[in-house]
């Protein structure tokens, strides 16, 4: 543990204390559905996969599976920390606990930031696709506006509301779009039967995945379709029995994620074969993919059901990372590093209210100004808010990974050194070179050319700077105040969590 962090116990109350979440409302499914929406499946399937195909080759189903392994060594220390680490500001507590507070509060810092540009960018991606899906089947032509106002609406009455009310709206919506993409890839298959052996062949090769011209193009494409499998242990402490579960949906979300990702590409593959997928991702019509796919399938009914779908996809993905951005808002209020009064939990509902209603608000004002300005949902908002958004929880996720082998390194408390050590630093190693490439590539995560991609990705940095400085000036000058940091993180103790 790091020396400048003080074990506390769970922050206690009555409901509506600050700092009291409502515990034991989720299970295992619950959290998983948190996660699996965040990622957006059907969307990736629909927007990633073209473009995965285009610049990364035949080898996209591969480089989906490998950076769910990346992921699954991360995983394995960070669940084992979660035993351990439980607050809601994950991120934060986890690279306090094992590398400083002043790393933690730049992590906190830039995470935070980062799940509100990913807000701001699915409520505008929602708005674009819902005024072509509305306008194309219900000749109801709005602007994109009215949309994602609407969206904005009611992700915060959700959001005000009681943790598990969200998680079953979840639940629905992500088993709908889960259902139409298993219908579409199992009827290709079924049709194409003939291409089954050729596609698995190349789609899983190391040379096309690893050793391709556009490998590092897959694997920018591959961990941005991860983004948000680190809510598990954001829910820590409202889920029920912490110590099972965390872990159990941490593994399952990003299990499942990988395989239905690698799934859905391959399946792709099989309906037009190797050949042609790959001539497919270089027409005019590569962004209909899976449209095409389906309809040559099943028929025109199920691209007229995913283009309904995408805009359920992108709701319940917005909703997914509204709670766990005001989970955030919700921590560093009660670190005080941000206005305590985002601390504050409803007498009733127990749910972080205000910083739900923060962030509402932050939303609404950012889609009004883009509204106002004109600016364009997909390429003027969405793609530039995702670039950013993507770029930070990379690295995050990179420095929560090395944060985990500061924690273990001088006790491993009863863990294996795979466990705690080896899988950690092997997992650390990929997420910061999955950060380079996305670094280095950013140009295919943000949609744009030239200088303006350097001072997006420059906002990470910037950011998890000025997190760290400010703890730093903390410490120096309000000693009082940098020492109470952490102290609603709870450091269970090992004898605790053989009880749990």
């Amino acid at each position: 543990m790091s020396p400048d962090l003080h074990p506390a116990r769970a922050p206690g109350g009555t409901a509506g204390d600050a700092g009291a979440l409502a515990p034991g409302k989720l299970g295992t499914l619950d959290i998983v559905f948190f996660v699996v929406s965040a990622a957006a499946p059907l969307t990736v399937a629909v927007s990633s996969a073209p473009l995965a195909f285009l610049v990364g080759g035949i080898g996209a189903p591969g480089a989906m599976l490998a950076s769910g392994v990346v992921l699954i060594l991360f995983a394995i220390g960070f669940t084992a920390m979660s035993r351990y680490v439980r607050n809601t500001g994950a991120f934060y507590a986890y690279a306090a606990a094992g590398l400083g507070k002043p790393i933690g509060v730049g992590v906190a810092f830039i995470t935070i930031v980062s799940y509100a540009f990913l807000c701001i960018c699915f409520y505008a991606l929602l708005g674009f696709f819902a005024q072509l899906t509305f306008a194309h089947l219900l000749g109801l032509d709005l602007h994109w506006g009215v949309w994602s106002i609407a969206s904005v609406l009611a992700v915060g009455v959700l959001g005000y509301r009681r943790i598990d009310v969200g998680a079953k709206v979840l639940a629905v919506l992500l088993t709908a779009e889960i259902a139409i993409l298993h219908v579409i890839a199992l009827a290709t298959i079924a049709q194409n039967g003939a291409n089954i052996a050729e596609a698995t062949a190349a789609s899983f090769d190391p040379r096309n995945v690893l050793f391709a011209s556009g490998a590092s193009a897959l694997f920018v494409f591959g961990f941005g379709a991860f983004l948000g499998f680190e809510g598990t242990v954001i829910y820590a402490e409202e889920a029920k029995h912490p110590r099972r579960t965390v872990p159990r949906a941490t593994y399952v979300a990003i299990a499942f994620l990988a395989v239905f990702y690698a799934f859905t590409f391959w399946s792709l593959t099989v309906a037009f074969g190797v050949d042609g997928i790959i001539a497919l991702a270089q027409s005019e019509n590569f962004e209909e993919m899976m449209f095409i796919a389906g309809e040559n399938a099943l028929g025109a009914w199920a691209g007229v059901t995913v283009e309904v779908l995408i805009v359920t996809s992108f709701f319940a993905c917005t909703l997914a990372f509204h709670n766990a951005c005001s989970r955030y808002l919700f921590s560093l209020g009660r670190e005080r590093l941000l206005p305590a009064v985002l601390a504050r939990t409803h007498p009733r509902m127990r749910s972080p209210y205000t910083a739900s209603l923060t962030l509402t608000a932050i939303s609404l004002i950012a889609i009004l100004a883009a509204v106002l300005a004109g600016a364009d949902p997909f390429l003027g908002v969405g793609l530039w808010s995702y670039a950013i958004g993507v770029a930070g929880l990379v690295f995050s996720q990179g420095i929560a990974a090395v944060s985990v082998v500061g924690f273990f390194w001088r006790d491993r408390r009863g863990h294996g050194v795979w466990e705690v050590v080896v899988a950690p630093i092997l997992g650390a190693i990929g997420l910061l070179a999955a950060f380079l490439v996305i670094a280095t590539h950013f140009d295919l995560v943000s949609g744009v050319d030239g200088p303006i991609n350097g001072l997006m990705l420059a906002c990470v940095p910037l950011v998890f700077t000025i997190g760290v400085v400010v703890a730093i000036v903390m410490r120096r000058r309000s000693p009082e105040k940098y020492a109470a940091l952490t102290q609603s993180v709870t450091v269970v103790p090992q004898t605790e969590t053989e009880n749990d």
